[in-house]
């Protein structure tokens, strides 16, 4: 192209990169012979010679997860903003899979990553780290020392859980992510928490924890369900888990919340068009990511990456009411489940054997 316009490579460059040093009217010329020779600047070869790709990762599990959803679109839109591309990587919530992108992303100079971890490749995250500023969303790698933005997920569960108590439940089902993870053993504290400080002894047989699709929600709704005294509400802290949870209670009929309180935590839009649409905790999605995208930039500025000694943040949690959850009426619910009494059994009719 510098051929064609007749000037030199070092004048082309600078005047397709806007770094100045050329005139307003040769800087219009190369642009519009650029245009017409269909030439299009190498991103990788100019991320060699500046040392920068003007790329950043974004690496969730799935988008499934409406909240991840979110995030996206909110880190996309912020990073654009500022010339940079995002890479969209899904981990799938497994460690291996984790690790294999994680690799390929170095391979591709990215210049900053958000990531929401398995907490099973710390040490490859801290050694990446050493040359990518990486920012930890949703999930805390306990085995490194990353910065990390978090949603207030115990006084979330916290808050859900007490609402519900509020409303006369004490058998309160549960279904949490994994145990290792930040926000199952967040959630779960949450919960035991506002059991114990209402006198609500904590029943193992109601807390159901696992992997986050909706295969378990279905899992861990049916044992719920099949148990001798069922849940008279349940809450799904386990967000992909719902549309399981959803799934079983068409199957069988079940009236939300006639027959049971339903209570979600993370939001989606179909939530609130739902009939009856779905009380949930909020965990403020967009916040969290405004926040990650913020604490990266922060730490992609060379003035920004030393250690300014804050290394987590949180993003409050609320509770948004909607229908999915009533008062539990104590005698309304014995009535129903009661056996039918002597005189009403006298007055049934006979059953005759059948002839053969």
């Amino acid at each position: 192209m510098a051929q064609a316009a007749r000037v030199s490579v070092s004048t082309a460059s600078r005047a397709l990169t806007g770094t100045g040093l050329t005139s307003e009217r040769t800087q219009q010329r190369l642009t519009r012979i650029a245009r017409e020779l269909g030439y299009r600047p190498n991103p990788i070869a100019r991320g060699l010679k500046t040392g920068q790709s003007r790329l950043v990762a974004l690496l969730v599990h799935n988008l499934t997860n409406a909240s991840f959803q979110v995030m996206a679109e909110v880190v996309q839109a912020r990073l654009k903003a500022l010339g940079y591309q995002m890479l969209l990587c899904i981990g799938g919530d497994d460690a291996q899979q984790e690790s294999d992108t994680l690799t390929t992303l170095v391979d591709h100079r990215i210049d900053g990553l958000i990531v929401v971890p398995t907490g099973k490749n710390g040490a490859q995250l801290e050694t990446l780290a050493k040359d990518v500023p990486i920012v930890c969303l949703v999930r805390r790698d306990d085995a490194t020392d990353l910065e990390t933005v978090l949603a207030d997920d115990p006084q979330g569960a916290y808050l859900g859980t007490r609402h519900l108590i509020e409303l006369g439940h004490k058998r309160i089902g549960l279904i949490v992510g994994r145990r290792d993870t930040t926000s199952g053993r967040e959630r779960l504290s949450g919960y035991i928490r506002a059991l114990r400080e209402s006198d609500i002894p904590v029943d193992d047989t109601l807390i159901h924890a696992g992997h986050f699709v909706p295969e378990t929600g279905a899992t861990c709704c049916r044992a719920l369900l099949d148990l001798p005294r069922p849940p008279s509400a349940i809450f799904v802290a386990n967000h992909e888990a719902t549309l399981g949870v959803l799934r079983v209670t068409a199957e069988r009929n079940i009236a939300i919340p006639n027959d049971l309180s339903l209570l979600c935590y993370e939001d989606m839009p179909w939530f609130e068009w739902h009939r009856p649409a779905i009380s949930i905790v909020d965990n403020g999605a967009r916040d969290l990511a405004n926040l990650a995208v913020d604490r990266l930039l922060h730490r992609m500025d060379a003035k920004g990456n030393g250690n300014d000694g804050v290394r987590e943040y949180r993003v409050g949690a609320r509770l948004v009411q909607r229908d999915s959850c009533r008062r539990f009426d104590a005698a309304k619910s014995a009535k129903s489940k009661s056996p039918p009494s002597k005189s009403s059994a006298a007055k049934s009719p006979a059953t005759k054997p059948a002839k053969v």
